[in-house]
């Protein structure tokens, strides 16, 4: 089993030293990835229901300040050699299509083939109301903007005709590094964001899951696949238990359960914070999953 770390890059934290810090002391502890998250924009005051806490509210203030996501895994690219660089999640239905298939085909080729893209279609409709992107049909736009993006990363010249975007014949350079493309993981607890996977994912990223949350869902993944006449072995189950946390016990459960990767949440404010608190995950998970 591979152990990531699900490492929250805010305001207190969201500087060059940490994540200089940050890169090689993963590598050197032996985690397989680093996952972080998006948000443009958060706030003060907002009507959107955040889908993993009981009371509704995003874990952050308005000036949490998260740093975009590519941006960071492209400097993060820049001070390792081997960890996999993930977004855990990238809003792909409030975004342009082709800048974002034009960052992720960018660091793939810094980083020598390192892109894991998970991708959802988020839940914070001021966010979208800021961009000017319609919080409606989100999920149908984050399947085109995903078909946009596939197209752009395999195809000499792409083009795309959708009734929410469509691209003229154009070209996309460099292509990827990894053929066909980065893996895509798609995030997102409901029968629709299962589909996505079945339909267009190489993995599911599933968020906020002890392992006795996990069969359920697995059940449900099983049988979409199953329509579509796709195995189990098709897609990577990642896990990211967040503030429910994780044990050795519980690792050894999840790899019953056949996930693939466990992404440990990682919070720290500085570097002596998150030495120690790495020091403690490489003991409890790292060590443990490599004879899982």
């Amino acid at each position: 089993m591979d152990i990531g770390a699900f490492v929250p890059l805010g305001t207190l934290n969201a500087n060059a030293e940490f994540l200089r810090t940050l890169g090689p002391a993963l590598e050197e502890r032996g985690f397989e990835s680093v996952w972080v998250a998006e948000h443009v924009v958060l706030f003060d005051d907002y009507d959107s229901r955040y889908p993993y806490a009981e009371d509704g509210r995003f874990p952050g203030g308005g000036d949490t300040g998260l740093l975009e996501p590519l941006t960071a895994l492209t400097y993060l690219a820049a001070v390792t050699d081997t960890v996999r660089l993930g977004t855990g999640i990238c809003l792909v239905s409030q975004r342009n299509p082709v800048y974002t298939a034009k960052q992720v085909a960018d660091l793939d080729a810094l980083s020598g083939g390192r892109v894991e893209f998970g991708v959802g279609i988020g839940w914070l409709r001021e966010e979208f109301e800021a961009l000017g992107v319609p919080f409606e049909r989100r999920a149908d736009r984050a399947r085109q903007h995903v078909e946009v993006m596939k197209a752009l990363w395999t195809e000499e010249v792409s083009s795309y005709d959708g009734d929410l975007y469509r691209l003229p014949p154009a070209r996309l350079y460099p292509k990827p590094v990894q053929q066909p493309h980065p893996p895509l993981h798609f995030g997102g607890e409901s029968d629709a964001a299962l589909r996505r996977v079945a339909d267009l994912g190489q993995g599911w990223y599933g968020f906020n899951r002890t392992p006795d949350e996990v069969p359920e869902a697995l059940a449900r993944l099983d049988r979409v696949l199953a329509e579509r006449e796709r195995p189990r072995t098709d897609v990577t189950v990642s896990i990211c238990p967040y503030f429910k946390g994780v044990d050795r016990a519980g690792l050894e459960r999840y790899a019953e359960l056949g996930v693939d990767r466990v992404i440990a949440l990682v919070f720290a404010l500085d570097r002596d914070g998150l030495l120690a608190t790495l020091d403690a995950l490489a003991a409890e998970l790292v060590e443990p999953a490599r004879s899982l």
